[in-house]
């Protein structure tokens, strides 16, 4: 039985770990300060290298910074994760790619990143969250925008932030379907 407890305790400690690290992203994604401080917690250190310091500082510099932006989306990938349950530690590796629209001189570009955060994850009173994270860039490109046409296609639904976003409101038109 002790095995099963353990394995239980180690899926839902992923589990959260896993969602603390969406909540950062999402968080990122529409600007949504409330969702992206609640994946750390709040004695956490960040570094992204632009800024160190804790939760509150770092998440107001980076909402400030894609705040800023045209628009911004981030995508995860692998997350490698080592947790002790016995201690309420974790470590994790989590890859990600951006995309930033950017203006310059009323130019849309578009500028890429791709890197990973290396984590240390602790749960306390239950919680498990980010409590140091340093940001690493693999690598990023800045090029010429090249998707004027979903401009030109009006039946295309274009993304919104800062509570604006379909996912967000949920604001499906009367009469349909739900599909």
């Amino acid at each position: 039985m002790q095995d099963i407890e353990r394995e239980i305790r180690d899926l839902t400690a992923r589990r959260d770990i896993t969602q603390a690290i969406q909540d950062y992203m999402r968080g990122q994604d529409r600007l949504d300060r409330d969702l992206q401080l609640r994946s750390f917690h709040p004695d956490a250190d960040v570094d992204c290298g632009l800024l160190r310091g804790g939760p509150e500082a770092y998440t107001d510099f980076a909402q400030g910074f894609l705040a800023d932006l045209v628009s911004s989306q981030h995508l995860l990938g692998q997350i490698d994760l080592s947790i002790d349950l016995d201690a309420g530690t974790a470590t994790g590796e989590v890859y990600f790619f951006a995309w930033h629209r950017t203006n310059e001189n009323d130019e849309p570009k578009d500028l890429f990143m791709a890197g990973r955060y290396i984590d240390e994850y602790s749960c306390k009173d239950g919680k498990w969250a980010i409590q140091r994270r340093r940001e690493l860039i693999d690598w990023a490109r800045h090029d010429a925008a090249s998707d004027g046409i979903l401009n030109e296609m009006p039946a295309i639904h274009l993304s919104g932030r800062k509570g604006a976003d379909f996912s967000q409101t949920r604001d499906w038109a009367s009469g349909t379907s739900g599909r």
